[in-house]
């Protein structure tokens, strides 16, 4: 490994278990990695695993956290999927400083800002703020048009509820009427 990637790569913790018989996991605790195996393994298995398993959970966040190109991209696969191409975005992009909103559009100049909280959440919640934020390109009020666009999307109920509890459990205040815009 250079060592620019031996720099880049986080802490990893191994904690070895005399109950764990044949299985590997791993999480992320903080800035670390850890990484649980059978206290059984060997040195050389203990390696191949961690590299395995680190590699597996870097990958999985990669996927969770798409840069703003992959936003757009899925922006548009979404916007042909749900609305035939109706809402195309000028761009699409994570923000830090939305912390009572989850998502907003801008009509006007066609962009899409998405919360950051947002990251790491399941693909189908993000897929549903995009689709919301997307129905906004051509529909900019919250009436019954716009809801039966956003409707489309087949797991909208299902991500309104999580988004709503995720809320909840953090404490936040939603706006009035709607925490997406």
């Amino acid at each position: 490994m250079d060592p620019a990637a031996a720099a880049a790569r986080p802490e990893v913790e191994v904690r070895r278990s005399k109950r764990r018989r044949r299985t590997v996991s791993a999480y992320r605790e903080g800035d670390r990695i850890v990484v649980l195996i059978p206290a059984s393994m060997s040195r050389r298995q203990e390696a191949e695993w961690v590299e395995t398993m680190v590699a597996r959970l870097e990958r999985s966040e990669q996927r969770r956290k798409p840069s703003d190109a992959d936003l757009l991209k899925r922006a548009l696969g979404l916007s042909d999927r749900y609305f035939g191409g109706l809402a195309i975005p000028e761009s699409v992009r994570w923000v830090e400083n939305q912390n009572a909103r989850w998502g907003s559009c801008t009509p006007l100049d066609r962009t899409i800002r998405l919360s950051a909280r947002l990251q790491g959440m399941p693909s189908w919640v993000l897929d549903y703020v995009l689709v919301h934020e997307l129905a906004h390109l051509f529909e900019p009020n919250h009436n019954a048009r716009f809801w039966g666009w956003v409707d489309r999307f087949p797991q909208a109920e299902r991500a309104k509820g999580y988004l709503a509890g995720w809320s909840a459990a953090a404490r936040l205040e939603a706006p009035p009427g709607d925490e997406l815009d």
